[in-house]
Parts: C-alpha cells; sequence; structure tokens
C-alpha cells in the first residue's frame, strides 16, 4: 500500500477529532497485518469502490466511543445501542468521506462509499479475503484509544 493513498485516511482521523470531536488525537503507530485480529469493542466499517475498493474501520473501545458520542453532543449521555452505533458509523463515514474527496481528486475520477456497518461486543472475529493486508494505525486521543483499520486495493493506479 502506498502511504500516499493511505494517508488521506490517517489525515482525515485528525480532521474528525480536531473539527467534530474539538480533541486532540495523536498517532501511536502503524502495523501491518493480515486483518484477523480480534477487534475492539465497537467496530464500524465502511467501503469505498471505483479504482480502488477496500475497507475503511474505526475501532474503540465502548468507553471511548461513549465519550467520542457525548463530544460530539456536547453534553454527557446516557448512549443506548442505537445511538452509540448511529455515531460511530457517522463518524467512519466522516473519515471515509473526508479520505474519499481527496483521493477521487488525486485519482481524477470518483470513489463511492457503501453504507457504514457497526458491529458491538467483544466475542467477535473479522476475517478478510485470503492474501488481503490491512493497515493498522492505533491512536490516543483525549476521549481514549481507537484504531483505523485499512485494506485495499487499487486497480490501474500508479
Amino acid at each position: 500500500m502506498k502511504a500516499e493513498f493511505v494517508n488521506p485516511f490517517v489525515e482525515s482521523v485528525y480532521y474528525l477529532f480536531g473539527t467534530m470531536l474539538s480533541s486532540k488525537v495523536a498517532r501511536t503507530g502503524l502495523a501491518i497485518t493480515e486483518g484477523q485480529q480480534q477487534p475492539h469493542e465497537v467496530m464500524a466499517l465502511i467501503g469505498f469502490s471505483g479504482v480502488m475498493r477496500g475497507t475503511v474501520a474505526l475501532a474503540l473501545p465502548s468507553e471511548t466511543c461513549s465519550r467520542m458520542l457525548s463530544q460530539l453532543l456536547g453534553t454527557e449521555v446516557a448512549p443506548d445501542d442505537e445511538t452509540v452505533s448511529d455515531a460511530i458509523a457517522e463518524m467512519v463515514n466522516i473519515v471515509a468521506g473526508s479520505a474519499k474527496a481527496k483521493l477521487s481528486e488525486k485519482l481524477k475520477t470518483t470513489l463511492e462509499l457503501s453504507l457504514p456497518v457497526v458491529f458491538r461486543g467483544s466475542n467477535f472475529d473479522v476475517y478478510c479475503p485470503s492474501k488481503a493486508v490491512w493497515v493498522e494505525v492505533p491512536y490516543m486521543s483525549d476521549l481514549g484509544p481507537l484504531t483505523l483499520r485499512l485494506s485495499f486495493k487499487s486497480e490501474g493506479v500508479n
């Protein structure tokens, strides 16, 4: 995976926290995996397609998700499952949408996004097609830890 295609997603996490959540976030690492790791308690995934196709995910503990939701709404809330799921789905949509805009401009073609999907709980595994490579970017924020997960394949893109 080329850094020029990964960086828009990494930058979009900073955009989410700086603009939408008025919070600080810092990248704490970078890893290439086969994607078969136990995720955090909440994971939101969104697919994208076009000359690049793949998946973007945000994985985070429930507590981080609740803090992000409270920050987004500007008040402490006792979130229910539906509200938390809707909020994290919107956050992965913001990250993917911001990166999509940058990449579409760079590639001079439009990428498409799917609807986000949210998984909750601690007893699930995420498997991807064989030989798929994932970039995992862990962050620490004022609101808690989270991980950006990204897997894609580019076709005819140099």
